[in-house]
């Protein structure tokens, strides 16, 4: 049967890791980025890809398993900076067998404005959800 990934925006997604606590929330963004531009308090960070090459993490799925305590309709929400990112390692995690995917829309930084830039138009930030920085 196909198995359809959830989109919320970051409001959603706050009310819905409420509603969820069982919810593991993953964020898929690089390492640089998760600790140095911040990240949402509560999630987790497991790098969809990264280093000087950006590669795909080929551990991901493996790690997320081990997340969610091998359980695939655990919920997983997926975050990156924009929602693109999140998107790819959702559909991966769809096909290694997760049931129960979220991404959430316009991801930490959200789009870019006219002058590209981002933190100005939606995102988890800008919507003033609760974050952090290393």
């Amino acid at each position: 049967r196909s198995i359809t990934m959830r989109h919320l925006t970051p409001t959603e997604t706050q009310t819905f890791l409420h509603q969820h606590p069982d919810a593991v929330f993953i964020d898929c963004r690089s390492t640089i980025e998760y600790y140095f531009v911040g990240h949402p308090i509560g999630a987790i960070h497991v790098a969809w890809n990264d280093g000087e090459d950006w590669e795909i993490n080929p551990h991901f799925a493996a790690e997320i398993w081990r997340q969610v305590d091998r359980d695939p309709q655990r919920p997983v929400v997926l975050i990156c900076r924009s929602g693109r990112r999140s998107v790819e390692a959702g559909e991966h995690l769809e096909s290694e067998g997760f049931q129960n995917v979220i991404n959430v829309r316009y991801g930490f930084e959200g789009d870019r404005d006219e002058h590209m830039h981002r933190n100005v138009i939606n995102g988890w930030r800008v919507d003033g959800l609760p974050w952090e920085q290393s």
